[in-house]
């Protein structure tokens, strides 16, 4: 299981309705794209912040081992807009506006994964795809979704254990093995997912699969006091925006 897969289903927040955190962690993502960068964003992420830290409780060093991978992909794509191409400056300058540009793009990407970590990180998978059949999507998409979230972990599993195989067998000690045993990683892992697929299969036909997986779901009620918080907080963050948006530079 991935870390943050471990941590929703350790979190605090475990046993709410997903509507509830959906509400609050993807309503704090919304705010970071509509709201302006400055000082719209920066609320949006100290919010996302405190209730992750806070109410949430999540540890830090998870958060920021879940958040260092999508906010390298907010530095590298805010790069670019430090520079630009052609112009009387010649092939390769400096963009009059990148610094501001760039920072902006950074902040309201930054709070946006945020808001998207609120969500991952109080909310198991497993919780809310068999939900979204009420919500109108169509079974079959549902169960092919839970069925490859579920397998993605036995893969994973299984290159794990494979690799460590390789290594106590010095599959890795010079480039030209490290190749070998990535190719043969690669091998035994396709092997091992049509094999798995294969036994499910045999499986849900023995036991009458009729074209929908019945899962237990958590009961979970929604808490009309938890969406007013988080109207009420997502509310305060928007207000805050525009009242400082007139008093600062």
């Amino acid at each position: 299981m991935l870390p943050i897969d471990a941590a929703a289903h350790s979190s605090r927040w475990r046993r709410r309705h997903p509507l509830e955190k959906a509400v609050l962690g993807l309503g704090l993502t919304v705010l970071a794209i509509s709201l302006p960068p400055w000082p719209g964003a920066a609320l949006v992420a100290l919010a996302a912040l405190g209730v992750l830290l806070g109410p949430a409780g999540v540890a830090p060093r998870r958060l920021w081992r879940a958040f260092r991978v999508p906010l390298g992909f907010c530095v590298t794509g805010a790069l670019p807009l430090l520079v630009q191409v052609g112009g009387p400056e010649g092939l390769l300058s400096a963009a009059p506006d990148g610094p501001a540009h760039a920072g902006g793009l950074l902040l309201r990407t930054s709070a946006a994964s945020l808001g998207v970590l609120l969500f991952a990180f109080t909310t198991p998978v497993s919780d809310v795809l068999p939900r979204l059949v009420r919500a109108g999507v169509p079974p079959a998409v549902v169960d092919v979704a839970l069925v490859s979230y579920r397998m993605s972990f036995l893969l994973l599993d299984t290159v794990s254990r494979v690799r460590q195989a390789q290594a106590a067998r010095l599959g890795h000690t010079t480039r030209a093995a490290t190749w070998r045993s990535l190719a043969g990683l690669g091998a035994i892992a396709f092997v091992r997912a049509f094999d798995r697929a294969a036994r499910l299969q045999s499986g849900l036909a023995s036991r009458g699969y009729d074209g929908t997986l019945r899962v237990l779901v958590p009961e979970a009620r929604v808490s009309p006091r938890f969406l007013a918080a988080s109207a009420g907080l997502l509310a305060g963050v928007g207000a805050l925006t525009f009242a400082l948006e007139r008093l600062l530079p």
